[in-house]
């Protein structure tokens, strides 16, 4: 018999792109092991997917060394041992273990997908155009602009631009939603006033067996315009989406 190595099995997890989500409860701490970048997007709601996040579908005591939590230790420290529900909670208030280099590299792009979602949602008010990615990420260190990395980009980009607007950085605005509502004659004569209360500015109409309104309006209004529409008409109206830009699709004027 050959004098070859004894493979030993070994439960210990290698950290290979390995991201660690700890909690501390009842005095314990609890570990799951997860895929880098994904714990983020689950706390976001971009991942629905719970294999997509997690590398083993365990609670821990210490993933490097494969210490598995016993089901009476969740008990007592969760109300429950129900692993799923146990590990949702870890991934939802738990705190991801990552170095600094990381930590600095996901808050940098955290910065410029923040940035570029504004861009998309915004308008200069003076000029109609678009602002730059780079100039919103220069305004957003301007105002010393803080990224929470368990919030989405989105409402992070809801909260610039707040700020943006109340500081003054920069003159910036929501764009208008670009909308055609759409109706019977008899329903267009007779809530074209209340429609017209709603919207920003009404582009076109055209009038036949149903009366099309295209007009631009707040996206704050959206909902209202298409409650008012729907009630109003008992369903049988409609509010569709065009694009959320007052630019023509030809509007090439630079900023």
């Amino acid at each position: 018999m050959g004098g070859g190595k004894i493979f030993q099995p070994s439960n210990k997890i290698r950290l290979t792109n390995v991201s660690i989500v700890r909690l501390r409860k009842g005095g314990k701490r609890f570990e799951v092991a997860c895929y880098k970048n994904k714990v983020t997007e689950w706390r976001t709601g971009v991942e629905k997917d719970i294999d997509e996040v997690l590398q083993i579908h365990q609670v821990y005591t210490n993933v490097s060394k494969g210490e598995v939590a016993k089901a009476d230790v969740l008990q007592k420290c969760f109300k429950t041992d129900d692993a799923d529900k146990v590990i949702n909670e870890i991934l939802m208030k738990g705190e991801q273990q990552v170095s600094d280099k990381e930590r600095h590299h996901q808050l940098d792009n955290m910065f410029r997908d923040i940035a570029t979602v504004v861009v998309e949602m915004c308008i200069n008010p003076n000029t109609q155009q678009q602002y730059t990615v780079t100039m919103v990420e220069k305004a957003m260190s301007d105002i010393h602009y803080s990224v929470n990395a368990n919030r989405s980009a989105k409402q992070q980009a809801l909260d610039v631009i707040k700020q943006l607007q109340e500081q003054g950085t920069i003159p910036i605005r929501r764009a208008q939603m670009r909308v055609r509502v759409v109706l019977s004659a008899k329903d267009g004569k007779r809530i074209k006033k209340s429609i017209t209360d709603l919207i920003s500015s009404l582009e076109d109409e055209e009038h036949g067996e149903e009366h099309e309104y295209t007009c631009l309006i707040d996206p704050g209004k959206f909902r209202e315009l298409t409650e008012l529409v729907g009630r109003e008409t008992k369903g049988a109206g409609e509010v569709v989406f065009l694009n959320s830009m007052e630019l023509k699709e030809n509007d090439s004027t630079p900023m």
